[in-house]
């Protein structure tokens, strides 16, 4: 059973999904300080008409990868959840290009005030007993890395995802930087820890075009998430295309998730400026525009149900 912001699903039960979204893309501080410019109840409003379009468009799933550094809210989206039909499953874990949180840096083993990983332990309860009492328990887990590498901080995190994921079984998302191609480094460091690399999606791999790259990649097991289309800024849309088509081609459709990396509301991208230039950047363009377009290059229905339907189930009903 696969657990959402409303209650378990079965696998079957997912039907077409997306996995890598975001509802809202949130900074807590600001949140927090300044409440009256970021309305609740006008969030909330706009996430459920979004979400009711993607809906409308053929997608039953999302996979909502904003974790804490990202500005997850379990309350505010369980309204949103409680408001649409759409099935969100929440994640865990820490998003940093290179920091770790203080309180992290300082506890846990061979730290300066040692005891357990504070981290680790909160993942894990967050995958078994729910999300501080919202009822919300995560199904997946998630860290970054980015242009700066495995910092000490990345690396603090990877290891309590790994931690947790080695404890629960719940898949592994990535952020990963194809221009450095790093998500081979993920794998590698995720191997050395024990984890089974086919429960690890690759997220951000549609930046890439670069087929030896991906195919190194799904050759270790992991699944590559083609999860930008629509932010054509890091790569052309049709470049993204191209690469899903090739590697169908070539027989890599059951390692393949679609998505766009999108979300109803983001404090990083005004809606002005998304208007102006990332126009397409939204979750419903996959059923709109993206699966038709692949079928129109000659991707087979089988391989769409593929990357659309049975990799999900397979991905996210892998936990223990």
């Amino acid at each position: 059973m696969i657990p959402t912001f409303n209650g378990e699903l079965a696998a079957e039960q997912l039907g077409a999904t997306l996995m890598h979204e975001h509802v809202f893309v949130l900074n807590a501080e600001l949140v927090l300080n300044y409440p009256g410019q970021f309305p609740a109840d006008d969030l909330v409003d706009r996430a459920v008409e979004y979400l009711n379009g993607v809906k409308a468009s053929g997608i039953d799933t999302i996979v909502d990868l904003t974790v804490m550094g990202n500005g997850r809210n379990i309350p505010l989206v369980k309204r949103v959840a409680d408001r649409t039909q759409m099935n969100i499953i929440a994640a865990t874990g820490w998003y940093t290009f290179h920091d770790a949180p203080t309180f992290a840096t300082l506890n846990g083993p061979g730290r300066m005030l040692g005891g357990s990983d504070r981290l680790t332990e909160l993942f894990i309860r967050d995958i078994r007993d729910g999300i501080d009492g919202t009822g919300v328990k995560a199904g997946v887990l998630k860290f970054a890395t980015d242009h700066y590498g495995f910092s000490d901080g990345v690396l603090n995190i990877m290891q309590a995802v790994a931690d947790a994921h080695l404890e629960t079984g719940a898949p592994i998302f990535t952020h990963s930087h194809p221009g450095q191609r790093n998500g081979l480094d993920q794998q590698d460091y995720l191997a050395s820890r024990g984890v089974d690399l086919r429960g690890v999606v690759i997220g951000h791999c549609g930046d890439s075009e670069d087929l030896d790259y991906l195919k190194q990649i799904a050759d270790r097991g992991s699944v590559l998430g083609m999860d930008r289309f629509g932010l054509d800024s890091r790569l052309p849309y049709e470049k993204r295309l191209q690469a899903v088509k090739e590697l169908c081609t070539q027989g890599y459709a059951p390692q393949i998730a679609i998505a766009t990396d999108s979300s109803a509301y983001s404090m990083n991208f005004p809606d002005e400026a998304r208007a102006e230039l990332l126009p397409k950047w939204r979750a419903r363009e996959i059923m709109d525009n993206v699966v038709p377009d692949l079928r129109n290059l000659g991707v087979s229905d089988s391989d769409i149900d593929q990357m659309m339907f049975a990799n999900p189930r397979r991905i996210l009903g892998s936990a223990q």
